[in-house]
């Protein structure tokens, strides 16, 4: 009995889905630009106790972990499935740095009282306030992404080790691959936003 594949259908499905992403960070984004409008000296001010050096480095880890993304597409389209697993090894692996390299940014914050609601957050102007509240609240969805991409990329290798996503059969590593370079677009947007605010 031979499976019916509605390839496009499955690549339909997804730019569908991504489009709702967007409107969801969309919506966000349109929110910091409202809430940036009224307090522009505050978010500079707070823009500037955050670790630029990490940002960037978090920058570059993402744009190289999307770099292995599409290169796993293209190993596994010329046949190579061992080149593919590699490459989603590496995004794997950045994306665990980018997690890591995040989690000692907020830890830092919130041992100082930076966050919503902490002690010292609530002493200060509502613009300061407002920075920290739209930059958990992004960053966070954001990272949420990003560990929901890891489980997908998780689930398409081992579609490929059972031979299921297969050089003739690879929407699903496409379709996974399409889903990470939105979660490296938005950051790329991110980063701007809060951490080089002139």
């Amino acid at each position: 009995m031979t499976m019916h594949r509605d390839y496009q259908g499955a690549k339909m499905g997804m730019w569908l889905f991504l489009f709702t992403e967007i409107l969801l960070f969309g919506g966000l984004f349109v929110l910091y630009s409202v809430t940036f409008g009224r307090y522009p000296a505050e978010f500079h001010e707070a823009s500037l106790l955050l670790d630029v050096t990490m940002g960037t480095t978090n920058t570059v880890v993402l744009i190289t972990s999307s770099l292995f993304a599409a290169l796993s597409v293209v190993g596994l389209q010329r046949g190579d499935r061992r080149l593919a697993q590699v490459f989603m090894g590496g995004t794997l692996i950045l994306a665990c740095c980018f997690l890591v390299i995040k989690y000692f940014e907020w830890s830092h914050k919130i041992h100082l009282g930076i966050y919503p609601g902490g002690e010292t957050l609530i002493q200060w102007e509502p613009g300061k306030q407002a920075f920290f509240a739209l930059y958990y609240v992004m960053t966070g969805l954001h990272g949420l992404h990003v560990i929901i991409g890891m489980g997908v990329f998780l689930w398409v290798w081992t579609r490929i080790a059972v031979g299921t996503c297969t050089p003739e059969h690879y929407v699903a590593l496409e379709n996974a691959g399409l889903y990470w370079h939105l979660v490296d677009l938005i950051w790329i947007y991110l980063f701007p936003l809060y951490y080089l605010i002139t």
